[in-house]
């Protein structure tokens, strides 16, 4: 089940994020999706405002993973550069934790990913539209689904 919202402007996606954010709990893990400029980095600041997260949030891709305390810890994790590799970085350690977790570029990391998530796609539809789908897959993110959508 595969739900579908349209943001008409940036400010918009980050709105869409942050109320996301609100509903989010320990342990959630989220993966991003979407071409460069799609507005993946907008939508994880967003996450982070719903999460309560005061510092700057920007793109980990240096880093692979960046960590941010709000009312629930919040990893944001930017998997590209293992593309080619089989390298685990305790990816485990991050989903079962009392956190939430974004991963960006998640087809990299297929393996480790746990089967409850939500999967998050961004498309760019012009310069200042978006389509955001989101695929619930445990009862717990059809329920934020639901909230979400109401």
């Amino acid at each position: 089940m595969t739900m579908i919202w349209k943001t008409h402007s940036e400010e918009e996606t980050k709105e869409f994020a942050k109320r996301l954010g609100r509903l989010l709990t320990a342990g959630d893990v989220l993966t991003l999706e979407g071409g460069l400029g799609a507005g993946k980095t907008t939508f994880t600041k967003g996450l982070a405002q719903g999460l309560g997260v005061k510092r700057t949030v920007n793109s980990p891709t240096f880093t692979i993973i960046k960590e941010y305390m709000g009312r629930l810890p919040f990893y944001h994790m930017d998997v590209y550069r293992l593309e080619e590799s089989d390298e685990d970085l305790g990816f485990e350690e991050f989903f079962h934790s009392e956190g939430v977790t974004v991963v960006e570029w998640s087809q990299f990391i297929e393996d480790y990913l746990p089967e409850e998530r939500l999967d998050i796609v961004i498309t760019q539809v012009s310069e200042t539209s978006r389509t955001i789908s989101v695929t619930p897959r445990s009862p717990h993110f059809e329920q934020v689904c639901k909230e979400l959508d109401s």
